[in-house]
């Protein structure tokens, strides 16, 4: 009997201990994006480690977590909602607040949004892209249906930019980097996607770009994920905070600018409660309304929004 308790004593003591194995979160970053320039200046964690893997287009990254070639991506909670409403079990967790512009030439003679009327608009993404939504939405508002008449170009941001450059479109809608980029260069930002949310109605900030993951997966490394997001704040609070830190993580950016740190800024995600959620589901109901092909129905699925609870 002492013998045993002898060698149950000296197991106890003699085992080795074993610190917890670090996740390893997967995420789809693209190449002409921002999500890169906070991932390499995150605070270092014993939760979680990043393996970043380069996608082309937002639409490679959707094609990259589909697949599971990723496990985490930046895109906008609609498309959440529709792949839920198709089976999938995709979720969305706020990633920024800034979302697209429409960006017009300096002496140009639009000054709103009736003025697009007859003109030539250059489009970042696809019909259903969010800001050309939200546009037409607001265009709505003023009695001007935007879908019939402007003459609606699509394209990559890249291109785009470059149309409205060479006087071949009028005007641009496009993502909020590269209208900060054309900005730099002297042309005119009109309007951005939080005044377009206002004139809607919608008070409360509604940040439409978020990170994606699967539910199941967010379960299982619910402590990785939660570390990360607080990283990934601290991050963007560094970046905005240090202006040499900005510039030497910025430097391969063409016009890291004083506009481009400053819109990065405003999109800083403050708060994301039920009431901001409440105003994310007003503003689908909106947009649903305006082209069914956003979703099955007037309502967000349910689960669309990640909590860690």
């Amino acid at each position: 009997m002492k013998l045993t308790a002898i060698f149950i004593a000296t197991a106890f003591i003699a085992a080795p201990t074993f610190a917890a194995e670090k996740s390893t979160l997967r995420i789809g970053v693209q190449t002409s994006g921002t999500l890169d320039w906070e991932l390499s200046v995150l605070p270092e964690s014993p939760d979680f480690q990043i393996q970043m893997q380069p996608v082309a287009t937002a639409e490679a990254a959707k094609i990259a977590l589909q697949s599971g070639a990723v496990d985490m991506i930046v895109s906008d909670f609609l498309w959440v909602s529709q792949t839920r409403n198709m089976g999938a079990e995709f979720t969305f967790y706020p990633y920024s607040n800034t979302s697209g512009a429409l960006v017009v030439p300096a002496n140009s003679t639009i000054h709103d949004i009736k003025d697009l009327a007859g003109k030539r608009l250059g489009i970042a993404g696809g019909e259903l892209d969010k800001n050309w939504l939200l546009l037409q939405a607001a265009g709505k508002k003023q009695n001007v249906d935007l879908n019939t008449t402007v003459e609606k170009v699509f394209g990559a941001p890249p291109l785009i930019n470059e149309q409205l450059k060479n006087q071949r479109v009028d005007a641009v809608l496009t993502y909020w980097h590269f209208a900060a980029q054309l900005e730099t260069q002297g042309y005119r930002q009109l309007l951005d996607g939080k005044e377009l949310q206002q004139d809607l109605g919608i008070a409360e900030n509604v940040p439409t770009l978020g990170y994606v993951f699967k539910q199941s997966w967010a379960d299982n490394h619910k402590t990785a994920l939660k570390s990360f997001f607080v990283a990934t704040a601290q991050a963007k609070n560094r970046l905005c905070d240090d202006a040499e830190l900005w510039k030497k993580t910025t430097v391969k950016m063409e016009s890291a600018s004083v506009v481009l740190r400053q819109r990065y800024c405003d999109g800083r995600v403050n708060l994301w409660t039920n009431t901001n959620q409440k105003a994310a589901q007003q503003l689908y109901s909106v947009l649903f309304s305006l082209n069914p092909k956003v979703g099955n129905s007037a309502n967000l699925a349910a689960g669309t929004f990640w909590t860690a609870e």
